[in-house]
């Protein structure tokens, strides 16, 4: 790619060096900004199951509930599950809109594998979530 001058798709006309790299820069950015959603998203969902897992595990051992806690950990771990579940989903739907951005203003933007990755693992999560849901 480098060394090759690429024409702007809107206008047609050739884009300098500069202006190319600063696209791919502003592209970059966005998915590493993506990458770190996707990093704190999978933490969250992976908490918020490893809680569950725990305590389900804990009280089968006990043989009772949970007495006198604010929260029942079952309903923590949901609350963590959906809330990675739903950073991911944003997260990825506002990369979606900036790479849309991007794409109207000219310049070629690649498919992003953070995406697909961030995807998948939002899948991942809502399984975990229907787990501690309905308590599989």
């Amino acid at each position: 790619m480098a060394g090759r001058d690429e024409q702007s798709e809107v206008t047609g006309a050739p884009m300098d060096a500069s202006t190319r790299l600063s696209y791919e820069r502003t592209i970059l950015s966005h998915e590493r900004t993506l990458l770190s959603w996707l990093r704190t998203g999978a933490t969250l969902i992976t908490f918020g199951f490893s809680i569950y897992k725990f305590f389900q595990i804990d009280l089968r051992r006990v043989g009772g509930e949970a007495a006198g806690a604010v929260i029942d950990p079952r309903w923590f771990a949901i609350i963590m599950t959906a809330a990675g579940v739903f950073s991911l989903v944003i997260a990825t739907i506002q990369n979606s809109h900036y790479r849309i951005a991007v794409r109207r203003q000219g310049m070629r933007v690649p498919v992003s594998l953070g995406s697909l990755v961030s995807g998948l693992m939002a899948i991942l999560g809502l399984l975990a979530l229907a787990a501690a849901i309905f308590k599989w």
